[in-house]
Formats: structure tokens, C-alpha cells, sequence
């Protein structure tokens, strides 16, 4: 009878728990982050992961609720405000918000971080086999190249892809020009003869293993995967890149906004942020941080770009109606 009242005691303590439910991006949060966040609040933290802005938005306008904290792209985060689905921040528990890099603000569209936090600055670019491509020119082009052809990989991300196509031709990845679209509509059309497929997850591991010796893919997941593999090159694309700051948001519908609020401030902790950017390969826009990294994590090409080519980059933007001219090149690409 004592061992059945411990084990109901020791239940109903773990039942207890508060637990908080995070829907993010794959492999970003290092698993030392949330072991430290669970010892401190003594709850339990559960991630759900998306491979697209597209399909979190689409899985949360289905009705799926009970998500705590949301980690999307700044593009997506315009949408989901003008719909009412984000909580207005309490800045008052988010004493670490002033570590933010105020030049990182001034690119964003919630620059006073009423609803939303950065959270990574990330580029998609260009990994290859050594061992198979030498010396490749650093340009998108090389999807054309005959080298690759059936062992390359190119997003399943409309904006990513077809804003790769349009750079690939000195277009602006926001373009509402009919017929820039419609040429980087060829563009696409050409790559993906060549493409083994379209994917958001694979290209990593079958880069890694040699199954793919070309890919489109995340500067930070690109990153984890050369640092265990030499024979992966990165390559930033000299026409530029699409440029990511993914945010830290808290929806309405969030149960749990008080511990929300507490592991947003988590991860804005110089130290915590520090570590959890190197394990991810992500540069956290995080000033206090930054001065606690190594030094060669700054030296990656995959973390900090040329700035001539910074230049030529842009971020992702909500286009509104002008949106339906992606969705059509995007159906003639993947029919």
C-alpha cells in the first residue's frame, strides 16, 4: 500500500508540471537550453517542428491550438499580426530584450518588439561534395550544372525557391513583375529537370551520406552538417541570398503566456544564447552574446556573409495579394 501512494504521490507531482509547448524549426534549440530552462522553472518543454512558414500557418488556421511560443519568419510574422493571432509582449518580463543588436531592429518590421522577438539572422545558400564538384563557381547557376544532374535537392519552399530563381537573374526576390516571374519561372523549370527533389529536411543527411552532392539549403543546418563532415563545401551564392530573421512569438491562443514570456527571456540570456548558437550554427542577433561565442564561429561562411554579397541580399516580405503570382509559378514548378 506505501509503494501505491508514493507512486500516486510521485504522479501526481509530475502531473503537476507545468509544460510548455513550442512549435519551431528542426534542431533550434540546443537540447542543453531546454534542460537548463526545465531545471529552473521545473516544468517540461515539448517541441513540434514545421518545415515551412507555410505549412505552421496552414496547421494553425486549421484550428490546431495549445502552442506556447512560435518561432517564424519575419515575412509570415506581418500576416499572422494582421490577423490577430499574436499576444502583445510584456516587456516587463523580458529584462534581456536589451540585448538585442538595435541594427538587427532597424531591419524589421516590429521594430519596437511589440509582439515579436528576432531570434536568428539565417541565409539559404549552397552546399556541395567536395569529392565530387571541384571548385565550383558561387552562383545558383550551378543547378544547371550537367555535374549534378539527379543528386541535387532544391527547397519545397515557394518564396525560397522561386526568390533563388529570380536572384539568379539580378531580380529582386519580391518582385511583382509578371514577366521577371515568368522567366524565373523557366529557371525553376530547368533546375528541377536536374533535381533529384524537392525537399526541406532530406538534403541534410543525404548530403552527408552522398546521396546529393548539391543542395539548397539553411546556412545553419548546413553549418551543423560540415562541421562534422570535411568533405561538404558551403557556398554563398555571389548574386545574393534571401535573408532570414526568424522571430520568437507568443499566439493568443497560448495557455501558458507567463512561461512563455520566461523561456523567450531564456534564450535571450547572453550565455545561454552564446552556446545555443554554436550548437545550432545560427548567428542569434544578440549583442552581450556575440562577445561570448568563439571567435572562429564568426568566421564561417555560413554564419557571417561577404558584405558585397549582404548587399545584394533581401528578406523575405509579405506580398499580400501580389502573393497569388508566386502560388502560380509555384504550381507550373511543381505539377
Amino acid at each position: 500500500m506505501r509503494v501505491l501512494l508514493l507512486l500516486f504521490a510521485f504522479t501526481a507531482v509530475l502531473t503537476a508540471r507545468e509544460t510548455l509547448h513550442v512549435f519551431t524549426w528542426a534542431d533550434y534549440v540546443s537540447p542543453a537550453c531546454l534542460e537548463t530552462f526545465e531545471e529552473k522553472h521545473d516544468c517540461r518543454v515539448v517541441i513540434d517542428t514545421f518545415d515551412s512558414n507555410e505549412s505552421l500557418y496552414a496547421k494553425l488556421k486549421a484550428g490546431a491550438s495549445g502552442y506556447d511560443v512560435l518561432f517564424p519568419t519575419a515575412y509570415m510574422i506581418q500576416v499572422m499580426h494582421q490577423e490577430g493571432m499574436l499576444a502583445e509582449l510584456d516587456h516587463s518580463k523580458l529584462p534581456n530584450l536589451k540585448n538585442i543588436d538595435s541594427s538587427v531592429l532597424d531591419k524589421v518590421i516590429d521594430k519596437t518588439m511589440a509582439h515579436s522577438v528576432p531570434y536568428t539572422l539565417a541565409y539559404a545558400v549552397v552546399a556541395y561534395r567536395k569529392d565530387k564538384i571541384t571548385e565550383p563557381k558561387p552562383s545558383w547557376n550551378l543547378f544547371e550544372s550537367p555535374l549534378a544532374a539527379q543528386r541535387m535537392t532544391l527547397f519545397d519552399d515557394m518564396r525560397e525557391t522561386i526568390g533563388a530563381a529570380l536572384k539568379s537573374l539580378g531580380y529582386s526576390i519580391n518582385t511583382r513583375n509578371d514577366a521577371e516571374l515568368a522567366q524565373a519561372q523557366e529557371v525553376l523549370l530547368r533546375w528541377k529537370k536536374n533535381a533529384a527533389k524537392l525537399d526541406n529536411e532530406g538534403y541534410k543527411s543525404g548530403l552527408d551520406s552522398g546521396e546529393f552532392i548539391l543542395v539548397h539549403g539553411y546556412s545553419g543546418d548546413l553549418f551543423q552538417v560540415a562541421q562534422e563532415n570535411d568533405k561538404i563545401g558551403i557556398l554563398i551564392p555571389e548574386e545574393g541570398v534571401t535573408m532570414g530573421c526568424d522571430e520568437m512569438v507568443i499566439p493568443k491562443s497560448g495557455p501558458q503566456k507567463d512561461l512563455a514570456h520566461a523561456f523567450i527571456n531564456h534564450l535571450l540570456d547572453p550565455d545561454i544564447a552564446a552556446e545555443n548558437m554554436q550548437w545550432m550554427g545560427y548567428l542569434c542577433p544578440n549583442v552581450e552574446a556575440l562577445k561570448k561565442v568563439n571567435p572562429a564561429f564568426l568566421q564561417n561562411p555560413a554564419v557571417i556573409i561577404p558584405e558585397a554579397i549582404r548587399a545584394k541580399s533581401e528578406v523575405i516580405q509579405d506580398l499580400g495579394p501580389d502573393l497569388a503570382k508566386y502560388s502560380k509559378v509555384w504550381d507550373a514548378v511543381k505539377r
